[in-house]
């Protein structure tokens, strides 16, 4: 069977945003970029700073066509004008002298160009040198936007002389929203959990989310499940993890063993359980108390689950839960039967309430 891949679109490309509209997460930066346009207040020299996948590029590439266009020739395309350069295959002195002679020839249509370097970082140290004074003096028509993972790389008298956006990471809700639409518009069938543990696995990076996102539609093009998205990505649902608190509160110590081995036979290593039990737990304990519930990156349906559990278990029982959790991960790996010391923390959370029910 012949497969025609030539239709293909990376979900990353076919939904990278074209107006700061788009843009997932970052609002007080595009909306800073943007009443800076307005008001004709835009540094010469811009550096975009932040994780991997969180929208830098994507906002470089929206600035540099929003900076010639007005709303007389907003129709007009200047891809002419915008000019990319990756610096890291292209971080010689040689390279940066071609860009600095290209620099002084204006523009023929528009008012400007602009340069957009991305992994600037990458850039030797005589390169940095050489671009320095193009920097320190650009041409009027010229404008400068740097994007990097690694600000601490750049040295300071690049960094003086940019006006500097820090990008922050995109929240679980932000990432599950966009995921949400793109289901809608490829009416694809999802479970909102699911959805919610492809963000939590990107860490923070929407172009991580969407690589997942369609590797699970590769598996199953019609619905996106809890089960599919816990199977491809080798994570455990968090029904696993609520699941065992209420054996734990229950003492009951032969279920948590049945649920351990049920766990491992699926092809989980014990510190994978210890982990994923230790991040429920601290979620529970945030969720105890008023304030700190907006530090849960969830639903409002996982929250409303995950705060209705929190009422039955005390906050020492949870912290008990985290010291022996965390005494087990330390030691999992210098132990010569990982099992059995997985096995022995389980009958221990299965023991905490044990003597104050005694008490009683």
């Amino acid at each position: 069977m012949i497969i025609n891949m030539e239709d293909y679109i990376v979900s990353a490309r076919k939904y990278r945003p074209k107006t700061f509209d788009e843009v997932a997460g970052q609002e007080a930066i595009t909306s800073t970029l943007q009443n800076a346009i307005s008001n004709n207040q835009l540094a010469q020299a811009l550096l975009f700073t932040g994780p991997r996948g969180v929208g830098k590029t994507s906002c470089a590439r929206i600035l540099a066509k929003m900076i010639n266009s007005t709303i007389d020739n907003e129709n007009q395309d200047f891809a002419y004008n915008i000019f990319e350069l990756d610096a890291a295959s292209n971080n010689s002195v040689d390279d940066i002298r071609n860009l600095t002679e290209q620099v002084r020839i204006p523009p023929q249509i528009g008012k400007y160009k602009v340069y957009i370097i991305d992994e600037v970082h990458m850039l030797s140290t005589s390169a940095f040198n050489a671009f320095l004074k193009t920097l320190e003096e650009p041409p009027k028509h010229c404008i400068f936007i740097l994007a990097t993972t690694e600000k601490h790389k750049i040295i300071p008298t690049i960094l003086s002389r940019c006006q500097i956006y820090d990008f922050k990471r995109i929240n679980n809700k932000d990432i599950v929203n966009y995921l949400i639409k793109i289901c809608n518009k490829e009416e694809v069938k999802f479970e909102t959990e699911a959805l919610e543990i492809i963000a939590n696995k990107a860490d923070g990076a929407m172009r991580d989310a969407l690589s997942i996102f369609d590797r699970i539609l590769s598996y199953n093009n019609k619905e996106i499940t809890v089960k599919d998205v816990s199977l491809n990505l080798n994570v455990l649902d968090q029904e696993v993890f609520s699941k065992s608190i209420d054996l734990i509160l229950e003492n009951n110590i032969p279920e948590l063993l049945l649920l351990i081995d049920s766990v491992i036979s699926k092809g989980f290593e014990g510190v994978n359980f210890i982990s994923g039990l230790s991040t429920y737990c601290r979620n529970l304990l945030i969720s105890k108390n008023d304030k700190t519930i907006i530090l849960l990156d969830y639903s409002e349906k996982s929250k409303d689950k995950m705060i209705d559990q929190a009422k039955k278990v005390t906050a020492e029982v949870i912290i008990h839960c985290l010291e022996l959790l965390n005494k087990c991960e330390i030691n999992y790996r210098s132990s010569i039967n990982q099992r059995l010391l997985v096995e022995l923390t389980i009958m221990q959370l299965g023991s905490l309430t044990l003597a104050d029910k005694k008490k009683t």
